[in-house]
């Protein structure tokens, strides 16, 4: 079964994307949403698989909604205006659906679903984030959704944590501390107080002269490795 949850303003739109769901009778309906506070909240609070989710929403849109839950689920977008699709589609949307939709769009969209569950086995959200997991970044303008095992490192601005992942250098809205903790152990390494690394992206460590580290990512950066850190990077690697 994939556990889906709708969320759409329109009452009428609600009723439609039901029926044509009746069709797949492996697809379970948790509940519905008409605004971004009652999404987030029915998201965080029953867990889905999937997400069809409006762009226009009483209270914001769509990547609103995904700014605001602990992780993201699965998404497909279903909306009357294309203006978002290249966006959604950069942000590793699975799919995006304009009105009216049909039974054969709606097929294929949960045909990518069930290949990307299988393969992926998402975490729900009790559970710390895996290779398989994804965050969800807004800063400013624009949103990423970001497989973790993309993120190269994650490096403390304050309240605030810089994330790297393919040349990109978005700030997440969490502490540096409350982003490692949501991460399973061993798939990242804290190599000094303010930089956090993904293990499988260190290539090179490197001794200067004084006796200082430095740890150089697949991605180009270069790290400087504290003194505490000094044992448990060079076990990593």
């Amino acid at each position: 079964m994939i556990s889906v949850i709708i969320v759409e303003d329109s009452r009428l739109a609600r009723l439609e994307l039901n029926l044509l769901i009746q069709a797949h009778p492996q697809i379970q309906v948790l509940g519905e949403a008409d605004t971004v506070k009652r999404a987030v909240e029915l998201i965080d609070a029953l867990t889905p698989d999937l997400v069809f989710l409006d762009i226009h929403l009483p209270g914001g849109n769509g990547f609103d909604v995904l700014s605001k839950l602990k992780k993201v689920p699965v998404v497909i977008f279903t909306t009357a205006f294309a203006d978002y699709a290249l966006e959604s589609f950069e942000h590793n949307t699975i799919d995006y659906l304009l009105k009216p939709i049909t039974p054969d769009k709606l097929n294929r969209a949960i045909q990518k679903t069930e290949v990307l569950l299988g393969k992926n086995n998402p975490v729900s959200f009790e559970r710390k984030l895996d290779l398989g997991g994804k965050i969800f970044i807004k800063d400013r303008k624009a949103n990423w959704v970001v497989p973790i095992e993309e993120v190269s490192m994650f490096e403390s601005m304050g309240n605030y944590t810089k994330v790297y992942f393919n040349g990109n250098r978005p700030l997440f809205h969490k502490s540096l501390q409350q982003v490692f903790e949501s991460v399973k152990e061993g798939l990242f390494i804290r190599a000094n107080r303010r930089q956090v690394v993904n293990v499988q992206s260190g290539r090179e460590i490197i001794k200067h002269s004084d006796g200082k580290l430095i740890l150089k990512l697949s991605s180009g950066e270069e790290v400087s490795v504290s003194r505490r850190q000094m044992n448990s990077i060079r076990s990593a690697y």
